[in-house]
């Protein structure tokens, strides 16, 4: 994880020596993770998403960032007892912080692009930690649901369109993501939300 951090924060520092302009935005995430041997979770968290264009035409850019979210994810676990099977819930702490190469189109793909509509496309590499529900089996053989408190790793991606606001560069986003968990119990991470980018 600490080189994982040391490599992004060399990257943007290149980046911003290079790039040719900054933009960034905030909103509001929601997140449904769903792991191979598990219940599924919701979460719902603030993202902030900066993002440097390193190369920029009149009508696309190519841009590096990190759309951060923070949040709370509430789980619900069924366990077994001698009285038979109850119910219980969790709420935890999540962050998901992929870093993520976009194909910018249209409205916000650079500071000077003012068309009504516009369209990303990226992919790259994600970092989530949250508490998520896997199903084991006890000495009995009866199943029950155990919380689990992880970091996660896997390729990312984020797709979704802009419109307009205003007569300038800002724009409402709306933003869909996935992420592929390769370690751990492997979850499907997915993500949507609404960001408003100034």
């Amino acid at each position: 994880m600490k080189g994982f951090i040391i490599s992004l924060a060399l990257f943007f520092t290149t980046v911003t020596a290079l790039g040719q302009s900054f933009m960034h935005g905030a909103g509001l995430t929601m997140f449904v993770v769903s792991p191979r041997n598990g219940d599924v979770s919701v979460g719902e968290g603030f993202t902030y998403f900066p993002r440097f264009n390193f190369l920029e035409t009149e009508t696309l850019s190519l841009s590096a960032g990190i759309p951060l979210s923070v949040g709370l994810t509430v789980s619900s676990s069924l366990y077994y007892s001698s009285n038979g099977y109850y119910d219980d819930g969790s709420v935890g702490f999540i962050v998901n912080a992929p870093f993520i190469i976009n194909l910018n189109i249209g409205r916000g793909s650079t500071m000077d692009n003012t068309n009504k509509m516009g369209y990303f496309l990226g992919a790259g590499y994600g970092f989530h930690h949250g508490d998520f529900i896997v199903t084991e089996t006890d000495s009995y053989g009866y199943p029950y649901d155990s919380f689990k408190s992880s970091n996660v790793y896997g390729p990312a991606a984020n797709a979704g369109f802009r419109i307009g606001v205003g007569r300038k560069h800002r724009n409402i986003e709306v933003r869909f993501s996935d992420m592929k968990g390769t370690n751990e119990d492997k979850p499907d991470i997915f993500g949507g939300g609404a960001l408003f980018n100034f």
